[in-house]
């Protein structure tokens, strides 16, 4: 009698990145003494913890185990691409034909650095995270994987830690005010492994709007990106803080992204996801300080097979705090978002004011969306609440414009474009809006004109 035997599942294996990648991450560079224990030590907690599976609950919903780890898990490496390669209208000025100052990675290496003057005389620092590294040591170990992204909190927050390869470090000086955008790209083309580094600090009253985007082509092959981020502010500083994703078909996406904002501080925070295989990110505000007030909007669009999984976290650390989240998506074809959102008040956080909302827009039956909203309350002054949303385009105001002439692919188009625009309304630059503009119409678009 034959006997049949269960096929193992597939294992939720690891990058194919090893120690020796960091010795030569830390040789070419010949980074400090310093950063070279902060990575050992990094790479010690990275080999002890486990792969994410999903049992985990965050993970859950988020199985990444076809991912190729063969291309996708080892560092990719610069191959002649410069700051020419990155599209143009990704290089162009934010607000008219100025800003205050541009830095470009492609591949992970440094193609691209301008910083206006007056700001450099100001001690605005808009650099490489290596640079900083050595130029301003006590600046940069005193806030890197110190105060918002910890080395042990997750598998790949420890392997960012350990073998970043790239990385832009933006510092803004007590009471400087900087008026015009400052603008940070990393684009790939490479396959492989991409390991960037977001580290932005501004000092107590400072201001400051940045954009950073994350880009790459399609490819035929499996890529990864394995970021963080850490977005310091300090005591009444007030950041607005754009950041967007349009990574290539083939790219899987594992990130650990968190703020923490001081007394009397704001921190307005956008995030687009639109590009991507998988996506999935960690997007978090630790609101410190009484008075503080932040603000994260997203949007997000998913088509063909992508993966779309947000998991944020709204903590109230201190009384009158006020936090407000929106994240809006479509999708289309095969397309699967999850969105799992949490408002946390601790204990004594009195009148502590918490809100989101999650609304998704399904274009085709074949689309799915999960939408998970919770709170943890343990102060008994507070005003928290939430919603979520999972429905179809609606008929009736599509029917109208067809009635005055309007076809119903433009219809849908202009529905659209409304239906975002309570988030793209909150980014300040009217160029980056008209983009993302142009990548929705491409997608609700994608394969039904000829």
């Amino acid at each position: 009698m034959a006997v049949t035997r269960k096929k193992k599942d597939k294992a939720f294996a690891p990058p194919k990145i090893v120690w020796g990648d960091v010795e030569a991450i830390m040789n070419e560079h010949d980074e400090p003494a310093w950063l070279r224990e902060f990575r050992a030590k990094a790479w010690e907690t990275y080999e002890s913890l486990p792969m994410p599976t999903t049992k985990d609950e965050p993970w859950r919903r988020t199985d990444y185990r076809h991912i190729n780890w063969e291309t996708a898990g080892t560092i990719a490496k610069p191959n002649g691409a410069n700051f020419e390669s990155i599209p143009a209208e990704n290089r162009a000025p934010l607000i008219g034909e100025e800003q205050g100052g541009l830095i470009a990675w492609v591949d992970g290496e440094l193609v691209h650095e301008q910083l206006d003057a007056s700001l450099i005389e100001q001690g605005v620092k808009l650099m490489d995270l290596r640079q900083a590294a050595v130029e301003y040591e006590d600046l940069v170990r005193k806030h890197l994987f110190t105060k918002a992204v910890l080395v042990d909190e997750g598998k790949f927050a420890a392997l960012n830690a350990a073998a970043w390869t790239h990385g832009v470090f933006i510092y803004i000086p007590k009471n400087v005010r900087v008026e015009l955008p400052l603008h940070s790209i990393f684009y790939n083309t490479q396959i492989g492994a991409s390991v960037g580094h977001v580290l932005i600090v501004a000092e107590e009253g400072a201001e400051a709007t940045v954009l950073q985007e994350y880009l790459s082509p399609d490819a035929e092959a499996h890529t990864s990106y394995i970021g963080a981020t850490e977005l310091l502010i300090g005591k009444g500083a007030n950041v607005k803080y754009v950041s967007l994703q349009n990574w290539g078909n083939s790219t899987y996406e594992f990130s650990h992204q968190r703020a923490r904002v001081d007394r009397d501080a704001q921190l307005d925070w956008v995030v687009g996801n639109m590009g991507s295989k998988l996506t999935k990110a960690f997007l978090e505000i630790m609101i410190d300080g009484q008075g503080a007030w932040s603000r994260m909007s997203g949007m997000y669009f998913g088509d063909g097979n992508q993966h779309i999984d947000q998991d944020t976290l709204q903590t109230h650390n201190a009384s009158n705090t006020t936090s407000d989240l929106l994240f809006k998506g479509a999708l289309t074809e095969n397309a699967y978002s999850v969105w799992q959102g949490m408002i946390k008040v601790v204990e004594g956080a009195q009148q502590s004011d918490g809100f989101q909302a999650n609304r998704n827009l399904l274009m085709v039956d074949t689309a799915r969306a999960d939408s998970i909203p919770g709170l943890e309350i343990e102060a008994d002054d507070v005003r928290c609440t939430h919603a979520a949303t999972v429905g179809k385009l609606d008929e009736e105001p599509v029917f109208y414009l067809q009635t005055r002439g309007v076809p119903r692919l433009e219809a849908e188009r202009l529905i659209m474009n409304g239906y975002f625009w309570d988030v793209l309304e909150r980014i300040p630059f009217e160029e980056v809006q008209q983009r993302l503009l142009r990548d929705v119409d491409t997608k609700l678009l994608k394969g039904r004109i000829s």
